[in-house]
Parts: C-alpha cells; sequence; structure tokens
C-alpha cells in the first residue's frame, strides 16, 4: 500500500511538472559609442546591466575605402585616442560580458563589392579588431569577442561572405561570435540571406520603427505575432527582443516597462531560442533607467 502510494505521489509530481511552462532566462543587449553623455564603456559595464555591449559604429568600409570608427564623442580613433579603450574592453570580458564591434548603422559609407572585397574586411576586422595583429588597432590590444552587422544602407549584397570569412577566424578557445540586428519585417531586406547560413550566435531582431511588427498602444498582437515567425526560423539560434530605451530613442515601437514585464516577456520567454532584450542605447537607457526596470524580469 506505502508503495503504490508512493507511485501516484511520483506520478503526480510529473504531471505537475510538465503542465509547468518552461520560461528561459535571459541577458540585456546594449548599443554603446554614439553619444558622448552615454558614460564611459568603463561604467556602462561596472552598471550590472549587461550581458552584451555593442560598440558602435564602423560606419565606413568596404568598396576600397579605409575603415572609419565612429563613437562620437568618446574618442578621436584617426589619431590613436581610442586606444585607451582597450582596458575598458577586458574590464566588461572580465564581467562576463561579451563585447562586439558593430558594424553599419543608419549612418554612413558601406558596402561588399564582391566576394573578394568581404574577404579583405573581415582579415582587417579580425586583424584590428578580434584575434588577429596589426600596428593601426583603433581600440588598443584588446580582443574584441565578435562582430555585430547592422547592415541598413548601401548593397545588399556579400554581407553572407562577409560572415563566413569572419566565423572561419574561429579557432578552438577562440571562437569570433556573430551578431546582426536586423529589421522585423521578414525577411531583412539587407540580411536575410546572410542569417540564412547559421551562422549567427545571437539575432537582436529591432521590433521598432516598423508598424506592422511592433507594439502600438494597447496591441500587443502584431509584436508577438513577429517574434513567433522569426522564432521560427530554424538558422536562428538565439533570438531578442530589440526595443529602444525610451520614446525618444525611435520614431515609434516603445513599449512602457510595466507592458513588456506583463504582456509581452512572459509569452516570449517560452521559446527556447529566447536570449533576451536588445536596447537602442546606452545613452536613452541610462535617462530612462529602462534596463534597470526590467532586468530582473528578462
Amino acid at each position: 500500500m506505502a508503495t503504490k502510494t508512493k507511485t501516484m505521489l511520483f506520478l503526480f509530481s510529473i504531471l505537475v511538472l510538465a503542465s509547468i511552462e518552461v520560461s528561459h532566462a535571459g541577458g540585456i543587449a546594449i548599443y554603446w559609442g554614439q553619444s558622448g553623455s552615454e558614460t564611459t564603456l568603463n561604467a556602462t559595464c561596472n552598471s550590472g546591466l549587461y550581458q552584451y555591449v555593442n560598440i558602435a559604429f564602423l560606419n565606413k568600409f568596404g568598396n576600397g575605402q579605409n575603415p572609419v570608427l565612429n563613437v562620437a564623442g568618446h574618442c578621436n580613433p584617426a589619431n590613436g585616442g581610442c586606444r585607451v579603450a582597450s582596458l575598458a574592453i577586458t574590464n566588461c570580458q572580465r564581467q562576463g560580458i561579451k563585447v562586439m564591434l558593430s558594424i553599419g548603422g543608419g549612418i554612413g559609407q558601406y558596402s561588399l563589392a564582391s566576394k573578394e572585397d568581404a574577404k579583405k574586411v573581415a582579415a582587417y576586422l579580425y586583424n584590428n579588431f578580434l584575434g588577429g595583429s596589426s600596428s593601426s588597432r583603433p581600440l588598443g590590444s584588446a580582443v574584441l569577442d565578435g562582430i555585430d552587422f547592422d547592415m541598413e544602407l548601401g548593397s545588399t549584397e556579400h554581407w553572407d561572405d562577409l560572415a563566413r570569412y569572419l566565423a572561419a577566424y574561429s579557432k578552438p578557445g577562440s571562437k569570433v561570435y556573430l551578431s546582426a540586428a536586423p529589421q522585423c519585417p521578414i525577411p531583412d531586406r539587407f540580411l536575410g540571406s546572410t542569417l540564412s547560413t547559421g551562422l549567427f550566435d545571437y539575432v537582436w531582431v529591432q521590433f521598432y520603427n516598423n508598424a506592422p511588427c511592433q507594439y502600438t498602444s494597447g496591441d500587443t498582437k502584431g509584436i508577438l505575432a513577429s517574434w513567433k515567425r522569426w522564432a521560427d526560423i530554424k538558422a536562428i539560434k538565439k533570438l531578442f527582443l530589440g526595443l529602444p530605451a525610451a520614446k525618444a530613442a525611435a520614431g515609434s515601437g516603445y513599449i512602457p516597462p510595466d507592458v513588456l514585464i506583463s504582456q509581452i516577456l512572459p509569452d516570449i520567454k517560452k521559446s527556447p531560442k529566447y536570449g533576451g532584450v536588445m536596447l537602442w542605447n546606452r545613452y536613452y537607457d541610462r535617462v530612462n533607467g529602462y534596463s534597470a526596470a526590467i532586468k530582473s524580469k528578462v
């Protein structure tokens, strides 16, 4: 009788556990570098808010151009003034934060003229920001964790080639991480075929400035339906909900923290591909306190 009771209790426990929906934990990714008022990179990482930091942007490269890093008012890479960032990058990484270089952006001059051009840009990125060597490393000797693709201008071709060449630099114990920030309409104009390579470790989709697939006041249906479509893409490993950190950070698509916590996160965290939330950007997050408001629920 006692054995039968124990068996029934065990089966009941299994049924209860099976009925509980799994909720996956995530982290917050932030873009840093486009405002001199957003605090230093050190302060950004020491805030304890972020798991990923994208240094933005290398916004001029490819097609025979000399690459240019633009980090707003923080430092001047042209005279070597940004090499001091090496210590900050190392500090971030010691805290378990992945630091990526974001290439592209909404303002700049960048494109890839050919597969060979993609190979040359990959070599430049590896030697100047990743595990290679160069006498002109703009951010000093620190080795960044990888490259973030934020393609919004110019040609739509050869980004998949660039991803393949960068991924090929990975070695045991020294992986080159790849991330991307496509717009939420599927397929993304610039990165649709590139994401299909399956080489990207993190995809933080911009669910804003695109009415059909973003949050509109009181209506979560559009953004949740779009999230599901993105999560259904087999090539995507980890998916992040990309949002503006304040109303002023984007033209549309801002989600109040309480709405995100109560109406959106509980749904999207059920996905095994859920990676967390990406915010644009550190300046607006510092002013609005968005990540601090949501971190415990992400």
